[in-house]
């Protein structure tokens, strides 16, 4: 009997959404509480996009042994004991405090690292997973279904939970233990998953490893990548549609939660995390939702300017709210605004990456197009700290909005791709 994708597909994108932004952005928001500067912060996490950067070079090993669906039950079991293991370290430090400050860094930053290079490979093999067990109408279907998700994931990570948090340390458990139980319901829910998708996930006969080496699957799905045609306008428009966002990815929330004495906003943890987990996390989907259906009627060509329009635009927000200090219903209503502008330029993106992603190796040629998209948030975000530390959070901002402006340089390059004339444009 077939088992709906409804059954499993929502569950998958969540679990591989959490993790990305766990590492990636709530683990800024963990040291940014526990006073590390944000030269510091921002140049350690930036290393932390390393491994979606370089997933492409293993990917091929994903193709070529056991299936996707066990690639990704391992790497949810992995992920929960990942985990678990930084709310015991964190539990440890809040026991020695400041005694183990460089060193609680070091090992929780070893930590989110594995974890990064776990989450990577959970990516290559859902993705993986999804185009071989999903027919290709059904692929079309749950594309907005399973970005959804993914940002549900993001949001809620980054949001809802990041403010029970800030609200466990106002009023149940004082920093650092608030973290220890923020990692340690997030490990506890991966084992979750890792268990229910054991059960669920269907076997699709075409999960099999590809019959061929190791090496000559890299060499293949390299070569049939990076010789189709117009590669450098593919690789230039993943790289530098979100440059400008990148810069800001890191630096936003530290602007928003540090105190107002450092030049920053001073919200309280709780409600940033509110603002984000819901305001943000319906302006997020409804963008997801109405982006891709403007993609489907209008076509690519035609959306593309102003979905570059709702990523851009909202930058001159933070400019605004670094020399104004506007009270938090402002913000929230800025946030908003920004959430559904991303929610908009981001199925634009995804779409892309999806049709220039083809041919025999399409798993590996997925991966290659991620790690490339995710080198053009590494490098930005990793100069943000010492960019901010230098010109301040108002002039940054502006340097920022200003650099985002690239992104309507690379539009047109676009255009020129087979690929998206032939699937995309109507």
């Amino acid at each position: 009997m077939k088992v709906s994708p409804w059954n499993y597909i929502p569950t998958l994108y969540l679990a591989e959404g959490f993790p990305y932004i766990i590492i990636n952005t709530v683990s800024v928001l963990l040291y940014g509480a526990l006073g590390y500067s944000n030269e510091k912060i921002t140049w350690w996490t930036g290393w932390l996009y390393l491994p979606w950067v370089i997933k492409m070079f293993w990917s091929p090993i994903i193709d070529a042994r056991s299936t996707k669906r066990r690639w990704l039950l391992a790497a949810q079991t992995v992920l929960s004991v990942v985990l678990l293991a930084l709310t015991g370290l964190i539990c440890f430090y809040a026991v020695i405090t400041a005694q183990a400050d460089m060193s609680f860094f070091t090992l929780s930053l070893i930590g989110f690292f594995i974890g990064a290079f776990v989450s990577a490979t959970l990516d290559i093999a859902t993705d993986g997973y999804y185009l071989l067990a999903l027919t290709p109408q059904e692929q079309g279907y749950f594309v907005g279904i399973r970005t959804i998700f993914y940002r549900i994931a993001m949001i809620l990570g980054s949001g809802l939970l990041v403010s029970a948090t800030g609200y466990l340390a106002k009023n149940v458990a004082p920093v650092p233990y608030n973290w220890a139980i923020f990692f340690g319901v997030l490990g506890l829910f991966f084992a979750g998953c890792a268990l229910y998708h054991r059960t669920v996930l269907p076997l699709p006969e075409s999960d099999k490893p590809a019959q061929v080496t190791q090496t000559r699957a890299w060499k293949e799905s390299f070569s049939e990548y990076f010789t189709q045609s117009n590669i450098l306008y593919i690789l230039l428009f993943i790289l530098l549609y979100r440059f400008g966002e990148a810069l800001l990815e890191k630096i936003v929330p530290l602007f928003l939660l540090k105190p107002a004495s450092q030049g920053a906003l001073g919200i309280s943890m709780q409600d940033y995390g509110l603002i984000k987990g819901t305001l943000g996390l319906g302006a997020i989907i409804s963008g997801n939702l109405l982006g891709g259906w403007l993609l489907g009627k209008f076509g690519f060509k035609k959306c593309i300017w102003p979905f570059a329009v709702a990523l851009v635009l909202p930058n001159i927000f933070y400019v605004y709210m670094a020399a104004a200090k506007p009270g938090l219903a402002t913000v929230a209503v800025l946030l908003t605004l920004e959430n559904f502008g991303y929610g908009l330029a981001m199925m634009a993106l995804t779409v892309f990456i999806m049709y220039v992603s083809q041919g025999t190796y399409k798993t590996s040629h997925y991966a290659i197009s991620t790690g490339i998209m995710a080198l053009g948030m590494m490098v930005p975000s990793m100069i943000s700290g010492k960019m901010q530390s230098t010109l301040g959070y108002e002039n940054f901002f502006w340097a920022a909005f200003l650099i985002s402006l690239i992104t309507f340089a690379i539009i047109p390059l676009s255009f020129k791709i087979k690929a998206i004339n032939n699937s995309l444009t109507k």
